[in-house]
Parts: C-alpha cells; structure tokens; sequence
C-alpha cells in the first residue's frame, strides 16, 4: 500500500506546470458541460453523467494496479473533499445556462484569494504580504470583468461565489489529502460520493442527446474531468494551493476562446481589461516562488 501513495515534496515548478496542463482539461470540461446545458438536459444529469463516467473510468484504469483503491487512511477528509467538490460542480453548471463562460470562470477565479485567506488556519502556511498583494490585485481584475451593480452581475453570480469557497475547500482538502492516500484514491472517492448524492435527482426529468455534438461533450464531460483532477491532485503533491492557486488564472484564456468559438460569445471589453491584471498578478507570485528556493521553511516564508 505504501507504494501507491507518493509522499508530499516541495518542488514547486512541477507541480506549476502539471497545474497548467491540468487546466486544458477544466475548460474542456466546462465547455461540454455548457453545450449540453444549452441543448436543455437537466443540470442534476449532467453532474450525474460527469461523475458516472469519472467513477467508471478511475475503477476501470486503477483498479488492477491498486488493490487497495478503496482503502483510505482518512475517510473524513475523503468525504469532505467530495462534498465540496460536488458543491463547486453543481453551482457552476447551473450557473452556466444564464451566464457566459468568461462570467463564470471570472467568479470562480475569486478562490484563489480565499484559498489564500483558507491557507493559515487550515494548512498552518504563512503567506507574506506580497503575495497577499499580487492575489489582491488579481482580485481587482475579476472586478473589473464581472461589474458589480451591472447586467453583468446576474444573480446566478451568487451561485458562483458559493462555488469558489467550495472549491477553496475542496484545494485545502486535497493538500492535506496529499501523502495520506493516492491520487486515485482519492478521485474514486470524489466521484463515488458525487454520483450517490445526485443519482436520486438525476432521472428526474432524463433528456437524453439529440445530435452528434451533444452526444460528444455527453461522453467527453466524464472523461476530460477525470484527467484534470487527476492532475490537480499530482500538483497539489509538489506544492502548496497557495503557490498553485493564481496559476488556475490560465484557464480564463482557455474559457474566453471557447466561449467565442464555441458558443459565440464573445468576451467584451472589460475581459480584455481585467484578463491582463489577473494574469500579471500570477507571474508576479511566480516570480516570487522562484525566489524563495527554501523548501524545508514553507509553513515559516515571509514575502
């Protein structure tokens, strides 16, 4: 058992840049769950069919490697992680029948400062003020993309913001989850407790595809969710979810393409304002990792 589960290291660019990859798979898994919403299936479905094929296919490929996939060293955490993560999903699909994906992903991107915020008293870390500064300025440029007290503040906004303390949780969880069980362990879990707690909602009113397109992001949800948490655990093993967390900033672009090309529309002119000073404010944190090589001093660093 104590092969299958990878101790926790400090090697900060890797787990960067698994994050960053991990990030393809998130904005392919909004977008499919989007088209699907837009072609009228029942959100409780879509979050049922996102976890069903997510279980099957973390059985399927981890099974025969892991006989002890099931087992885990801490349960609680196991459950609290898939509840949160639950939460996130289905504030988040639900949000994205009224409002654009840039809106979506730009209210979602207010975790980074909570999980900031979430950080010291949960995981014992000390984050310096420049750090505090950079995810503050980030903060700064989703205000400016979402425009409190305008149209764009859609009260489906609220359902996102609920979603980003979930989903700061649910980081927090993972990070403390690291070391104690597998990366597949812990995503059998994640998907197990999402699929039992949808599944007496989720035939209610069953819609199935009607075209080619809708069938394709049907499958595709399931799988492409499965690889990106996947990878988000490996990188939470390398580092802590407050160095990774301004670089989930990279999926705005990811979100912003896919809403032009996919759905046709079109990020405004406040994205491409706000875009930039999120961007900036996860290169600065960065550039700032990259100066602070004392990996043994983590919970200690001052900025």
């Amino acid at each position: 058992m104590a092969s299958t589960i990878a101790p926790v290291e400090e090697r900060r660019n890797l787990g960067i840049g698994i994050l960053l990859f991990a990030q393809l798979f998130f904005a392919t898994l909004d977008s499919s769950a989007k088209y699907m919403a837009v072609a009228g299936l029942p959100t409780t479905e879509i979050v049922f069919v996102r976890y069903g094929v997510h279980v099957a296919l973390t059985i399927a490929l981890f099974l025969p490697m892991q006989r002890g996939l099931f087992r885990s060293n801490n349960w609680k955490l196991e459950v609290l992680r898939g509840l949160s993560l639950l939460a996130v999903t289905l504030a988040n699909f639900f949000a994205m029948r009224f409002l654009p994906l840039t809106v979506t992903g730009a209210l979602l991107f207010t975790m980074p400062l909570m999980v900031t915020a979430l950080s010291g008293p949960m995981l014992g870390e000390k984050v310096g003020w420049r750090r505090w500064a950079a995810v503050g300025t980030g903060f700064i440029g989703i205000l400016i993309i979402i425009r409190p007290g305008t149209e764009a503040f859609h009260p489906a906004s609220l359902l996102c913001l609920a979603g980003a303390l979930a989903a700061a949780l649910y980081t927090i969880f993972t990070r403390k989850l690291a070391g104690v069980d597998s990366p597949a362990t812990q995503q059998v879990y994640a998907g197990l407790i999402a699929v039992t707690c949808i599944a007496p909602f989720a035939f209610n009113g069953w819609v199935w595809p009607s075209d080619g397109p809708t069938w394709i992001a049907f499958c595709l949800a399931g799988v492409v969710g499965m690889i990106a948490h996947q990878l988000n655990s490996i990188a939470l093993r390398y580092a802590s979810p407050s160095v990774l967390a301004p670089f989930s900033y990279s999926e705005l672009l990811l979100l912003a393409m896919a809403s032009w090309v996919v759905f046709n529309e079109p990020p405004d002119m406040w994205f491409y304002l706000g875009a930039p000073i999120i961007i900036g404010s996860g290169l600065y944190i960065w550039l700032r990792e990259r100066q602070l090589k004392k990996p043994v001093q983590l919970a200690q660093v001052v900025d």
